[in-house]
């Protein structure tokens, strides 16, 4: 299973990145960074610089039907940073318009309230997205991980890094669960 992992080309927190990557890598399947510009992105230790990591592809060349699943890392700059690229708003939606599983953790749903795809959905977040998940429809909740059926694919989100155990556990058994 191929595995999207789209982010912006700064701001990402690092853990966010690495802890659902090396998840997919255990599971038996192929993870991809998708960003919005060729080269390497930038992760931090929530305000420190951490690693840099290699673009696999960019997402104006990425096509969904390539991918199996995605997954949207956290940090505060890097979804507020791919909501304002149509692009990257675009290449998220197509996932639920394929009917193909997302996950989102912290910060990331930020994306998806860009991408109109909330409504009707009841998901969790980094508490201080509540309001705008609300506004766009969908109903906040807190608790480690949401994994929201609603339609043709599933949405599994999580709220902040101490939830990654959970998050991981949920995202990789739903992504083999949608393409079994």
């Amino acid at each position: 299973m191929r595995i999207a992992f789209l982010v912006a080309p700064e701001g990402i927190e690092q853990i966010e990145l690495t802890e659902p990557w090396q998840a997919v890598v255990d599971a038996g399947d192929t993870p991809s960074l998708i960003s919005t510009e060729a080269g390497r992105v930038q992760a931090f230790n929530h305000l420190d610089r951490g690693d840099t990591f290699p673009v696999d592809q960019v997402v104006a060349e990425a096509d969904v039907t390539a991918y199996d699943a995605l997954v949207l890392p956290g940090g505060v700059a890097n979804p507020d940073a791919l909501r304002m690229d149509e692009r990257a708003v675009a290449f998220a939606r197509s996932f639920f318009d394929a009917g193909k599983p997302v996950a989102a953790i912290c910060h990331a749903p930020w994306l998806l309230v860009e991408a109109d795809v909330v409504g009707r959905r009841t998901l969790t977040s980094w508490p201080s997205l509540r309001t705008d998940v609300r506004n766009a429809g969908g109903t906040w909740v807190d608790e480690p991980v949401r994994i929201c059926r609603n339609g043709p694919n599933t949405l599994i989100t999580s709220r902040r890094p101490d939830d990654l155990k959970d998050f991981t556990g949920a995202f990789t058994e739903e992504f083999a669960a949608a393409t079994s």
